[in-house]
């Protein structure tokens, strides 16, 4: 699934500890609101590489940043219009 087909975007780094717990709580958020979610390597495009390189791991929705470092995850199901449990 491309970005552009995902509402949840998760740019990540390999090796970066913080983008497992991310990848955790945001693979979470997308069970309970029954979306999809992708993730993209940061060291991949040089662009993303000069917005997000020293904030990974950066929460897009819908194409827009939602947070970046931790995932909130209630705050990131209430925006996507999640019923929370």
């Amino acid at each position: 699934m491309s970005a552009a087909a995902s509402r949840l975007t998760l740019i990540t780094r390999p090796g970066c500890h913080l983008c497992e717990t991310a990848r955790e709580a945001i693979a979470r958020v997308a069970a309970v609101a029954g979306e999809e979610w992708t993730e993209l390597d940061v060291t991949e495009d040089l662009e993303w590489e000069r917005e997000y390189g020293d904030r990974v791991p950066v929460v897009l929705l819908d194409g827009k940043e939602h947070g970046y470092w931790r995932v909130e995850e209630e705050r990131l199901l209430r925006d996507l219009g999640a019923p929370r449990s």
